[in-house]
């Protein structure tokens, strides 16, 4: 991400605040992370790439990096939310390929959570906050609804990247529902009917949830 009026409106967006818990997910070549520890007294950042890593121990020399920055060297799909001070605030540029697993996995720490702010694919993100009655509208848009509240807030095109996708990418909100508004009990039950009522678009609702109801 190299557009800095994209990168200033995504700051904006998330208006980080110094005594922030916020953990990046992917900081890359820190195309967000520069600013971001420009406003807070501390930032964790979960990294796979171990070249990445290297060259963010030596942007960031480790006298500074105790006071600054926390490197979590690893798979976010396999991070451990839960050891990070709450409440968090997530954000980051999702690795395409595996979003979706992704929001799934942070999902599951909702109630640690304030909120995230995520840069995806366009498509990816029109899905989440789909209208019901819409193309868009499938699992991942009824997966994420129910707990979260979702905003799509920034179009990033193509040509604030170097070099430039072939996809479309806006930034979206998340924030997390309290528990008394979210409606469902069971939540395993829950996740098999949808994925069941959405595996198969073309079958009757009646076909597909036969081995639900009578």
């Amino acid at each position: 991400l190299v557009d800095q009026q994209i990168i200033a409106d995504i700051i904006a967006a998330i208006r980080p605040e110094p005594e922030d818990n916020m953990v990046e997910i992917g900081p890359g070549l820190g195309a967000l992370t520069r600013p971001l520890l420009k406003k807070l007294n501390h930032l964790h950042v979960v990294e796979i790439d171990r070249d990445i890593i290297a060259r963010l121990e030596s942007d960031y020399p480790q006298e500074n990096l105790k006071s600054k920055l926390t490197i979590h060297a690893g798979d976010a799909l396999e991070f451990d939310l839960s050891t990070l001070p709450a409440p968090l605030r997530i954000v980051g540029n999702l690795p395409y390929n595996i979003s979706t697993p992704l929001l799934f996995h942070f999902a599951a720490y909702a109630g640690r959570i304030r909120d995230m702010h995520f840069m995806l694919q366009n498509e990816v993100v029109e899905r989440m906050v789909a209208e019901p009655s819409t193309p868009e509208y499938g699992r991942l848009s009824v997966m994420l609804q129910y707990r979260f509240h979702m905003e799509k807030l920034l179009d990033v095109p193509p040509e604030s990247f170097r070099p430039a996708p072939k996809v479309d990418s806006a930034i979206v909100r998340m924030i997390p529902l309290p528990a008394s508004e979210i409606p469902v009990r069971n939540e395993r039950l829950f996740a098999e009917i949808v994925k069941a009522a959405f595996g198969q678009r073309r079958k009757t609702l009646r076909n597909t949830l036969r081995n639900y109801l009578d």
